[in-house]
């Protein structure tokens, strides 16, 4: 490794094989290794003396975990991390390799699926149809049209798509739970109403994810999903970050 420091992927268990078909971050690509501690390993490459969150190195870090995750659990450092030098990675990973252990035995097998409403394309008609209010603003509109109330008509309708939408996210959302390990509400996105995680085994990672369209299928009207899987478990731990800096 050099002065500007360890990239960190993940961790692993020590005897965790190396996907040997992938680079690293950076140009030209890093070399990936391991740093064993134990019964533990990071996952790591030579730091970038400049990196950027650009979608190379993006593309990289997410393709070296989904990898890495074919051939067992994965503890993912989100993209960026980079640790001051060796010494430090060995120190942490010994200090909490019990922790890291028993949290790389919650993930065996199983995935991250990510769910994201959004207001349906073309529900304004559905809208209109069944909200009265919606109905009598638009009337309003027509009968007197004003720059007040065309903004009462806006705002009107903005609220409603998002409350439909939320409404149908949540209804999916419960639907989809039973079959999850365990659930992650994730931060807010602009133009998103609900944004969650489910941990799913891996083999049922297909069947939750056409489970999830069927369910958008029903609220068509009212909701459009995005499901986005199987992915690293980014959701379902909370590892202690190596020290160092976030790069990007």
């Amino acid at each position: 490794m050099t002065d500007d420091g360890i990239y960190v992927y993940g961790i692993v268990r020590a005897d965790h094989p190396l996907p040997s078909h992938l680079r690293g971050v950076g140009e030209p690509p890093g070399a990936v290794e391991r740093i064993v501690e134990g019964r533990v390993a990071a996952v790591v490459s030579q730091a970038p003396q400049k990196l950027r969150a650009r979608r190379r190195d993006l593309m990289a870090h997410q393709e070296m975990l989904l990898a890495l995750a074919d051939d067992g659990p994965v503890l993912p450092m989100r993209f960026g991390m980079v640790a001051p030098d060796e010494a430090v990675v060995r120190r942490q990973l010994s200090d909490d390799q019990g922790r890291h252990l028993a949290a790389l035995e919650g993930l065996a097998g199983r995935v991250e699926i990510n769910v994201k409403a959004m207001p349906a394309d073309g529900s304004l008609a559905a809208l209109v149809k069944s909200d009265a209010t919606i109905r009598g603003l638009r009337e309003a509109v027509r009968r007197q049209p004003s720059y007040e109330a065309k903004m009462r008509l806006g705002e009107a309708v903005s609220t409603a798509l998002s409350r439909r939408a939320t409404e149908a996210g949540h209804d999916i959302v419960r639907a989809l739970t039973p079959r999850a390990h365990a659930v992650c509400a994730g931060p807010e996105v602009s133009g998103c109403q609900v944004n969650v995680s489910f941990l799913v085994d891996r083999s049922d990672s297909a069947d939750f994810a056409a489970e999830a369209e069927r369910l958008a299928g029903h609220h068509r009207e009212r909701v459009a999903l995005r499901v986005v899987g199987p992915l690293p478990c980014y959701s379902f731990l909370e590892p202690r970050a190596l020290a160092g800096r976030a790069g990007g």
